[in-house]
């Protein structure tokens, strides 16, 4: 057997091995929902829950999550106003349950509905933010404020970007109590608790944040690839996914399953979606309680930041400012509230294992699409670059695929001279090849290095909110999703929509995408004539195919980077072996495939 051709062989069967266990174990994602962007504000009638989330003490015992007192849609709001997010504050218990982004809608439709990343008590699928003093020594529960608290608004009617608001309520028994809500242009808001002790006695209390969220997400991907659930970062990032918050052991003084992080400085704790995140940011330097919780009996995923307790003296007061992120992960607003002191929070965007690939990788396209501004370019400019920096150890693979052409008629003696001794044919081989300086496995590097570069791109683009309803060209308007166009729409031109991704019509009918992808890799095959052997030509003949239909499913920017990836590498592969003197003849091979075809069939 031709030598290349065992090592093309080789290494397109160990490629195409390595993807199809991928395809296997991670199939492409069910699509999003489309989601009602008003449901999740409106209330649900007797269904729905009106259970809060349970305030933490100091000590945290075994507390039962109380009742809101009244319909939190009885109780007067104080409007959110910014350039990118849109909601309210509820004056009952003061906290952050309404808030939409301007930014970013359900579907690609100019009319989709924007979406809604929190919701009162009483909606669909409750999702907020609390805030408090956990009462100590000196004070009761009921005199420090908590979730049914009646705030009255004190300074400012709308929260903006340059207008904080402030929060007002007097306990009635020495104890005053202020919160001042701030937000910047983006998706941080700054929320300030003080109290003032016009009693006579000392009253400890610590500052706390809670974030809610009532039940799991509807829209869960439940994909092993992508990260959703809690995440907290401690000396190190952790990520822990929905199903497995119940897992936690209960904890002697939370009475649920709940994991404590003591004494953590910079660190942050919160509920991370595909494309959005709520996130507690104590003060720097600060030693806070990160906590997160399940409650079974109400289905309510909880996580907490409590502060160090502090000691009031009458005629004292104290203050403490906690920070909140709500809003989209995206990679440059994120970097900014890093260099401005959230330890590692670039680190929340699920980057996954080959983070070392994933993030230059990233960037690298990130900077591409600020250059060019249309990220289907702008991979294909990144796979230029890739096949730049990786073209040295293409070049000297396909040189050496060249000069074991050029070796075929001593390869051919020695086998004539080996007969059927193997062993023999294997030494007089391997001194050739030493000989003439020749690498037989160079053929496979440059294969094998695009595996995890490949799964790496692959994870940019399903996971970075940069890649979600980034347009291309024509049909194809969302690059994260699967090929739009089909034969039963005519590959774009009829208005009528493609099967639905993952169903058999879907699998059968696939778009123009995959069909480039397949005849890019069949043109590719026909830089060199078809191996001999029939069961090697069976492999080569459905190669391309295999793959068209296996990656006809995945995110059209993945299978527009192979498209161009495939190309480019023809392009090398010819024009190297022209230099080597070596003329490849792709339309004698093509012909001679179809030859062979015929003459199957007339047999």
């Amino acid at each position: 057997m031709d030598d290349q051709n065992k090592n093309l062989i080789l290494a397109t069967a160990l490629s195409f091995a390595v993807i199809l266990v991928w395809f296997v174990l991670f199939p492409p994602p069910e699509p999003d929902t489309p989601i009602d962007g008003t449901s999740a504000v409106q209330t649900t009638g007797s269904t729905a829950d009106t259970t809060v989330a349970t305030t933490p003490s100091v000590d945290a015992p075994v507390a039962v999550p109380t009742q809101a007192p009244k319909a939190l849609a009885e109780a007067p709001r104080a409007s959110i106003e910014t350039p990118r997010l849109t909601g309210s504050i509820s004056l009952l218990g003061g906290r952050i349950d309404e808030l939409k982004l301007n930014d970013y809608r359900e579907t690609t439709e100019p009319d989709a509905d924007i979406v809604t990343l929190l919701a009162p008590v009483g909606s669909e699928d409750p999702y907020y933010a609390l805030f408090g003093w956990a009462a100590s020594t000196g004070v009761t529960p009921d005199a420090v404020p908590g979730p049914d608290t009646e705030w009255t608004l004190s300074d400012g009617d709308v929260l903006r970007p340059d207008a904080p608001i402030t929060l007002s309520w007097d306990n009635g028994a020495g104890l005053v109590f202020n919160r001042t809500y701030e937000v910047d242009a983006d998706f941080m808001f700054t929320v300030t608790q003080s109290v003032q002790n016009n009693g006579s006695a000392d009253a400890s209390m610590a500052p706390y944040g809670i974030l809610a969220r009532h039940g799991e997400p509807d829209n869960l991907k439940g994909f092993f690839v992508l990260h959703e659930g809690l995440v907290t970062m401690t000396d190190e990032l952790t990520e822990t996914d929905w199903d497995n918050i119940p897992d936690f052991d209960v904890h002697p003084k939370e009475g649920v399953p709940a994991e404590r992080n003591e004494d953590i400085q910079n660190g942050w704790i919160g509920i991370t979606d595909h494309y959005w995140m709520t996130t507690l940011i104590p003060p720097a330097d600060t030693n806070a309680r990160l906590t997160a919780k399940y409650y079974p009996r109400t289905d309510i995923y909880q996580t907490e930041t409590v502060m160090p307790k502090v000691t009031i003296t009458p005629g004292a007061s104290a203050t403490n400012t906690l920070r909140v992120f709500a809003g989209a992960k995206e990679w440059e607003t994120i970097r900014e509230y890093q260099s401005e002191g959230v330890t590692s929070f670039i680190d929340s965007i699920d980057w996954g294992w080959f983070f070392f690939l994933t993030k230059p990788i990233f960037w690298l396209l990130h900077e591409l699409n600020k250059l060019i501004g249309n990220m289907g370019w702008s991979i294909i400019g990144l796979t230029l670059i890739i096949k730049a920096v990786l073209f040295p150890l293409a070049y000297k693979s396909y040189v050496s695929m060249a000069k074991m052409k050029e070796l075929q008629p001593q390869m051919e003696k020695l086998k004539e001279a080996a007969g059927d001794d193997r062993q023999k044919m294997q030494q007089g081989m391997m001194e050739l090849y030493k000989k003439e300086k020749v690498n037989p496995a160079a053929g496979c590097l440059p294969i094998l290095l695009q595996i995890p570069i490949f799964f790496s791109l692959y994870k940019v683009i399903f996971v970075t909110i940069e890649l979600r309803h980034a347009p291309w060209l024509g049909p194809f308007q969302d690059l994260s999703a699967p090929d739009p166009t089909s034969l039963l729409n005519l590959f774009g031109l009829l208005p009528n929509s493609a099967p639905e991704p993952g169903s058999i019509m879907a699998l059968v009918f696939i778009g123009i995408l995959p069909l480039l992808l397949g005849i890019s890799m069949w043109l590719q095959q026909k830089l060199n004539p078809a191996p001999t052997d029939p069961t090697q030509q069976m492999i080569f003949a459905w190669m391309p195919w295999v793959f068209m239909f296996m990656l006809g499913g995945f995110a059209s920017g993945l299978v527009v980077y192979w498209i161009a990836n495939n190309t480019i590498t023809f392009t090398q592969q010819y024009l190297i072996m022209r230099s080597q003197g070596y003329k490849p003849d792709v339309f004698g091979n093509i012909m001679k495939s179809f030859r062979r075809k015929t003459e199957t069939d007339s047999k």
